[in-house]
């Protein structure tokens, strides 16, 4: 297939060559779509989730790339992740992430004019065949072999376990080996992403002075549990509620004469005529930078110490994924993105909003090195819920972004 003139004067002969074999087998990469998503790989699924990485890596392996699966100990209770490298030695060192697993069991897939439809097909099986036919696509033009790229595919970046020493381990360590990453989550609109919230967890715990109802606000009695997580997350709320990119969400809250709470359920008893003794809240916390989850947390620790009378309070922080903060060496992958796509006639790729994005695997690496996510399939939606779709008419023009982004940044 002849490029389009449009753009043949800023594109040399092997990038054509690149865009070509896209034209050309873009039904293979529909297809690899197609049995990625009818392989069911919920988090939880060990087998389900080794199958994926197992189709992935053949792939890989078929391109020359070196491919191991890499075991997590068997009391984290999940499947591990893939890891394949070329054996190059020229250019910028470049990290490849997608993940294998997904939030729920599956839908098949099936497609309806432009919509594909499948469990995973957005988060995020088709970007990582977006990923596997940009590094075809590198092959069959003779650039693949001399490149420096590790392609990790994670097995549990929907529900990832502590410690992320270990369960994150390798990929910090496969980042420190590299110079820039990108990572194929789905695209959004003509945007790219550079920056993404973190996210961790709180619990706040109240216990009170308890009797009959008729003694509350007595000097004698205090006020109670409830009256006292009423007075914190209001504060939380009057307090925080208008910095921007930072929110906290109470998910759960239980309270009354006893209290049983395990994990994210529970139970509660009490009486209208008896002063609630016990009270637990668990939420949520989401920040742009580790300087503003910190900051949050010690607001958030002094409105916690202001006890109402008769009451105790205290909350414990647990963190979850780190923060992608923005930085300058983003803002320049996605120049290089923005001059790929301008010079293959797609138009001009800005930069997502944070806030419009949630916690992502990238974020591991990206305090590491310069990263760039959201680059995978587009037309996305449903994810985390029955009725998961994608646009497959994305599919041509984000894999010849991405080949081209690559080929670009691993030339010597």
């Amino acid at each position: 297939m002849c490029v389009p003139s449009a753009f043949a004067q800023t594109i040399d002969p092997t990038e054509r060559k690149i865009v070509d074999y896209i034209d050309k087998n873009n039904s293979a990469a529909i297809s690899m779509i197609e049995k990625a998503v009818n392989i069911e790989s919920p988090t939880e699924d060990i087998s389900g989730v080794k199958a994926v990485g197992l189709l992935f890596s053949r792939e890989f392996e078929a391109l020359g790339l070196t491919a191991k699966w890499l075991n997590l100990p068997p009391e984290m209770k999940r499947a591990g992740h893939l890891i394949a490298e070329t054996n190059g030695s020229k250019g910028k060192r470049l990290l490849l992430l997608g993940h294998l697993d997904t939030v729920l069991r599956g839908e098949k897939y099936r497609l309806d004019g432009n919509t594909v439809h499948g469990t995973g097909i957005g988060d995020m099986k088709g970007g990582n065949v977006i990923l596997l036919q940009a590094l075809r696509a590198l092959h069959a033009a003779g650039t693949l072999k001399d490149t420096r790229i590790i392609v990790m595919l994670t097995g549990d970046e929907e529900d990832s376990v502590d410690p992320v020493e270990v369960s994150r381990g390798d990929m910090i360590s496969a980042a420190k080996r590299s110079d820039l990453s990108l990572s194929f989550e789905g695209t959004v609109g003509n945007t790219a992403t550079v920056g993404r919230r973190g996210s961790s967890s709180w619990k706040l715990e109240i216990e009170a002075k308890t009797g009959h109802s008729s003694q509350i606000f007595r000097e004698s009695m205090g006020n109670g549990a409830i009256f006292e997580a009423s007075r914190i997350l209001n504060a939380f709320r009057e307090t925080l509620g208008s910095e921007k990119y930072l929110t906290f969400n109470p998910s759960l809250i239980l309270g009354g004469t006893t209290v049983d709470l395990k994990d994210a359920s529970g139970s509660a008893t009490g009486k209208t005529n008896v002063v609630p003794a016990k009270l637990v809240v668990n939420g949520d916390l989401r920040f742009i930078s580790e300087e503003q989850k910190e900051k949050a947390r010690s607001r958030m620790l002094e409105i916690v110490a202001k006890n109402l009378p008769g009451t105790s309070s205290k909350i414990t922080f647990f963190d979850g994924l780190p923060a992608m903060t923005p930085s300058e060496g983003n803002y320049e992958l996605l120049k290089k993105l923005d001059k790929v796509s301008q010079d293959l006639g797609f138009g001009k790729v800005d930069a997502l909003d944070p806030g419009d994005r949630g916690a992502g695997d990238v974020a591991f690496v990206s305090g590491i090195i310069p990263s760039l996510d959201g680059i995978g399939i587009g037309g996305g939606r449903n994810s985390h819920a029955k009725g998961e779709i994608a646009q497959i008419d994305s599919l041509l023009m984000l894999t010849k972004r991405a080949a081209l982004l690559i080929y670009r940044l691993t030339r010597p």
